[in-house]
């Protein structure tokens, strides 16, 4: 029976805890924050209650898989999943309106066709094809196997190139995509909103960040009865019966190394922890400082994946019940200066005080880099509620109160502003994060700022990749 450290209680994290206790080790989880969950937060108020990360669930198959793995009852005993039909209403900055499906490709192509005029749907329908292509070509290193010891492959760009006449023009950035294969600027809109919703930039976002909207439109969108904070209790509690010591309140500051190998950390008071493994489950700073930096594969492929993007999350207490005919998630894209938002509003009586008030939450994708004072955040957030207002009728008057989440909050509370994507190739290697085997033996990383990179699924396959390899050994290849 080894000694387990693990930094930090995220979903990842806790993934490779329940996990690793199964197989009979002792686990402690060390947790800066005084809760569980990472950025799987949730903000309450009034009766009121919101997600302050991911609202909806993609994949939960790796979830199932935790589950089965670790204990005799099965997700859905555990929490209740509900798959969000339409899985997404898009309003475009000319009004323009569609709701599409979830994981119907057929329909979504009748959709965009009803919606966008003839041929839209095709177009859409082609790229999805080839953005399938991409997704074959990743899928295995990019989700299911270690990344390799040489990612060079992984670098190259997997989306195929256009025919043009007798050439083949290759395509660089997820814009690109759109600008030159779906040649409608609604369409395009549609592409960028995949890419932002991940945290990125489609301008500069590799052309494999095709495979996000192939996933989320084949596999489909799933809500967790209570908000995703109660998928976040629902693995903590699995952690505690499996024994699973946690410790909250408690940064780590350092690992700690002896021989060359990983031996414990040195919490924020001092105090040190012995350990035959670490598992890093969040981005310690001086873990990185000193670590990652100069563990560098080279210089074409960096250890830390760097999208410039966090998030804006605005709460939205209302009066009044919400109205028939809406949906689940509505995206309104930029028009008239407003910026393209997310709209969530579940319908579901965990998360208001009763049946005459809903909880509506808005977020939106913005650079990390510029700063803004308290007011110069408020006013954002008076535009992001503008733009909601598209899609919620009469919001201004329904209006109670309001709570606004900054990329700084997020830094508060979990270390770093920025959100994490999934791992993506191309690009140069510049979007695969760092491996879960470090080149330290006894650390191993963890989390959405690891392999296979971030969102609720591919934190939950770190988690495995990392107790697949301290339990099965360096001869462990991945999910079979």
């Amino acid at each position: 029976m080894a000694r387990i450290v693990v930094i930090g209680a995220g979903l990842g994290a806790m993934a490779a805890a329940a996990r690793l206790a199964v197989a009979g080790h002792r686990v402690t989880v060390y947790e800066r924050g005084t809760t569980y969950g990472g950025a799987v937060g949730r903000f309450a108020r009034d009766g009121f209650a919101f997600d302050t990360g991911p609202g909806l669930l993609h994949l939960p198959a790796v979830y199932r898989d935790l589950f089965v793995k670790t204990g005799k009852e099965p997700l859905e005993e555990c929490v209740t999943l509900t798959q969000v039909d339409p899985a997404s209403r898009h309003v475009f900055a000319d009004d323009t309106c569609v709701d599409l499906p979830n994981a119907s490709r057929a329909g979504t192509v009748a959709a965009l066709d009803a919606a966008l005029g003839t041929g839209a749907g095709e177009r859409w329908g082609d790229f999805l094809v080839r953005a399938r292509e991409a997704w074959d070509r990743t899928r295995r290193p990019l989700l299911e196997e270690p990344l390799p010891a040489d990612p060079a492959p992984l670098a190259r760009e997997p989306y195929p190139a256009l025919k043009a006449g007798l050439l083949r023009r290759p395509t660089t950035t997820l814009a690109q995509v759109g600008a030159r294969e779906l040649r409608d600027p609604r369409l395009a809109a549609l592409l960028d909103a995949y890419a932002w919703s991940y945290g990125f930039d489609p301008a500069t976002a590799p052309a494999s960040a095709a495979v996000l909207p192939y996933m989320e439109q084949t596999f489909g969108s799933w809500y967790v009865g209570g908000g995703l904070r109660a998928l976040a209790d629902a693995v903590y509690e699995r952690c505690r019966k499996r024994r699973v010591e946690f410790v909250f309140d408690s940064p780590v500051e350092d690992v700690l190394e002896k021989d060359g190998r990983a031996v414990g950390v040195r919490l924020a008071g001092g105090e040190t922890v012995e350990a035959d493994h670490v598992v890093s489950g969040a981005p310690v700073p001086a873990l990185y400082r000193d670590h990652v930096v100069e563990w560098s594969r080279g210089d074409d492929v960096p250890h830390h994946q760097a999208t410039g993007t966090g998030r804006v999350t605005v709460c939205l207490a209302l009066r009044g019940p919400r109205e028939a005919g809406a949906v689940h998630r509505t995206v309104v894209h930029a028009a008239g200066g407003l910026p393209t938002v997310t709209v969530l509003r579940p319908d579901d009586p965990a998360l208001r005080p009763d049946a005459d008030h809903e909880s509506v939450t808005v977020t939106a994708t913005v650079p990390t880099s510029p700063e803004r004072d308290a007011a110069g955040w408020e006013a954002f957030a008076d535009r992001m509620a503008e733009a909601a207002g598209r899609a919620v009728p009469g919001l201004r008057e329904r209006l109670l109160w309001r709570h606004v989440r900054t990329p700084e909050d997020v830094r508060r509370d979990t270390g770093a502003a920025e959100v994490p994507g999934p791992a993506l190739a191309g690009a140069g290697g510049r979007l695969l994060p760092a491996g879960n085997r470090s080149p330290l033996p006894g650390l191993w990383f963890a989390g959405g700022w690891s392999h296979p990179g971030g969102g609720l699924a591919h934190a939950g396959m770190s988690g495995a990749l990392v107790a697949g390899f301290i339990v099965e050994g360096a001869d462990f290849r991945g999910s079979q």
